[in-house]
């Protein structure tokens, strides 16, 4: 068994990104710039915008969190992301989600503009991206897709099941991996939580590659993989005891598979990471990076 340490794998993305900023430094150009716009006081989104401000730093970006109270109407919040959509100093911006009730999350994914859409969640990127075009991918997904990259697993001409069907995960990550991008070519099945058990199984135990985001902790167990695979796992759990884990019986699983990600120190990590890879590329105007 061996991990896919997202933490080792997203300090040397974010290594060579700073690398690069600081060449635009010295030649006299500014800094990246990201907005973080973070409405109320969810817990696990204060970690997640705290996490996302460190690594802009690390990066060598400049950032600067926008916070809004929980009451903020959809009309004011949508203003206020019409402002930064003409602000040239701001490259990239992330309205954190979950948004409270009274606000379409969807309306305010679409205000964004799409060359700042650096989560890769507004309609033209995500277009661009199943198309197999250039664009910004979803955070998570490309992020997934890095690490594989980076531990130089296999890919193309392999079985990937996918369980969870998310605009944020499972969509994406099911399009990325069949597309012809660096990291693609694979045949991908995606189930979701309503597949039947029977055919789910069925195309787990022969799966080279199981990424699952499904949100239900330990719902992964050994009789669903075979030896020899490849599991990405994206959930992020937090159990009566306080303790984080994942979709994954870590201990019981791991010990069959090839590769398998940690829970926490995986998937979170290179989520944080493909978003500084989408911010350097829209500060250099250049799909290419992403």
């Amino acid at each position: 068994m061996n991990l896919l340490d997202g933490k080792k794998c997203a300090d040397s993305l974010i290594a060579g990104i700073a690398k690069q900023v600081a060449r635009h430094v010295d030649a006299g150009l500014r800094k990246p710039h990201m907005t973080v716009i973070l409405v109320g006081n969810h817990a696990p989104s204060e970690s997640y915008v705290k996490s996302k401000i460190t690594t802009c730093s690390l990066s060598g970006f400049d950032s600067n969190l926008i916070r809004l109270p929980e009451t903020v109407s959809e009309k004011e919040l949508l203003a206020l992301i019409a402002e930064i959509n003409e602000d040239n100093s701001t490259d990239g911006v992330i309205v954190q989600l979950p948004l409270p009730k009274q606000i379409n999350a969807q309306r305010v994914i679409n205000a964004i503009s799409p060359e700042k859409d650096i989560d890769g969640f507004h309609p033209t990127n995500f277009g661009r991206m199943t198309l197999g075009q250039k664009a910004f991918r979803p955070a998570t997904a490309y992020g997934i897709c890095k690490l594989l990259q980076f531990y130089q697993v296999p890919v193309a001409g392999r079985h990937c099941v996918v369980i969870g069907r998310s605009n944020i995960v499972g969509k994406p990550i099911s399009i990325m991996l069949s597309n012809d991008f660096d990291i693609g070519n694979a045949t991908v099945t995606l189930t979701h939580i309503e597949t039947p058990r029977e055919l789910l199984l069925e195309e787990t135990r022969r799966a080279d590659i199981v990424i699952v985001a499904v949100g239900i902790p330990g719902f992964i167990t050994p009789d669903m993989v075979r030896d020899g695979v490849t599991l990405i796992d994206v959930g992020i759990n937090r159990l009566e005891s306080g303790k984080i884990v994942g979709d994954v019986a870590f201990d019981a699983v791991a010990p069959k598979c090839e590769w398998i990600t940690p829970v926490p120190g995986g998937v979170g990590r290179m989520t944080v990471a493909a978003l500084m890879i989408n911010t350097l590329a829209a500060y250099q105007n250049n799909f290419e990076l992403a």
